[in-house]
């Protein structure tokens, strides 16, 4: 498919449908080692055709035009030189909504769904007379704070990140889901721009948890296209998080939640600092599928 005199050949004898196309792909991307070579062909596939995934399932025997061809072929070409997928169409999905992302945002992942399982959770338990005021810090994409923001309609959240472009991708994200006037969005670190409310029933974070020595090892595609500041937090990788549990002290509710993201490599780290600071009653661990460590959740004394 990549080499044009060599492809026309090909073609004469046997065309290039959807589904080897697909085949070619997922074989050339498993040769890369991604993660997931055929989802990767898929992906791409149905954005070059303009279709989702589930049509080419039903499309294996189509031959897609002369420029969905080569506009899958560049996006291959950029997938096997390491960029993510997501990057390259400027999309990805996330508790089954989809959140454009870009290179100064991070990748939603799998793993901080168990986050918003957890939020949701606490979020039922607390008193029906209670305003619900949840602070999202280092929004991204903001993934967290719309994704809650459509479960929890009476919800009032503030979103923060450091980054300007990514503050505006999240605002992009939450009118496209029509909770725009749910969410307040502001660049600040943590919370030194954020004056009200003065205190929150929840605040939940996927912070920077990579200490730079483990960035060293993240493999190139994570560590040559997502930012460094979204994922490096210091020497000791614990950095943000030992910020944000102090500042549950002065920002928490009392019974209110902290429930933060974390890497099983800082996950017993975490617990000490949470420990240590006296302030919550309830503090318990939730495994991602892979039976890891992920998320912490801590409730104010």
């Amino acid at each position: 498919m990549s080499q044009g005199k060599n492809e026309n050949t090909q073609t004469n004898e046997s065309p290039w449908t959807v589904l080897r196309l697909l085949q070619w792909t997922t074989d050339f991307f498993r040769s890369k080692e991604s993660d997931s070579p055929r989802l990767d062909a898929e992906i791409l596939l149905a954005h070059a055709m303009s279709c989702t995934r589930v049509e080419l399932y039903t499309s294996y025997a189509k031959e897609p035009s002369d420029e969905e061809r080569v506009a899958f072929r560049e996006m291959v070409r950029r997938r096997g030189n390491g960029m993510p997928v997501a990057q390259i169409v400027g999309y990805r999905e996330f508790y089954s909504l989809s959140f454009r992302v870009s290179e100064a945002t991070l990748i939603p992942r799998p793993e901080t769904e168990h986050l918003i399982v957890e939020a949701l959770d606490c979020a039922a338990n607390l008193p029906d007379n209670t305003e619900c005021w949840i602070a999202d810090i280092g929004t991204g994409s903001g993934v967290i704070a719309v994704t809650l923001a459509k479960q929890l309609p009476k919800s009032r959240i503030v979103a923060t990140d450091i980054s300007e472009t990514a503050i505006e991708i999240a605002a992009w994200n939450a009118e496209q889901h029509e909770v725009d006037q749910q969410i307040r969005f502001v660049k600040s670190d943590l919370f030194d721009q954020v004056e009200e409310p003065a205190r929150f029933s929840m605040i939940c974070s996927n912070p920077p948890y990579i200490s730079e020595s483990e960035y060293l090892d993240l493999s190139p595609t994570v560590r040559e296209f997502e930012p460094k500041s979204a994922l490096v937090a210091g020497e000791q990788g614990t950095e943000i998080i030992s910020r944000i549990v102090q500042l549950c002290e002065s920002r928490l509710l009392t019974g209110g939640h902290c429930i933060v993201e974390l890497s099983p490599m800082i996950a017993e780290a975490c617990m000490e600092l949470a420990d240590k600071s006296k302030l919550f009653e309830k503090i318990h661990f939730i495994k991602d599928l892979a039976g890891h460590r992920r998320i912490l959740s801590m409730c104010r004394r």
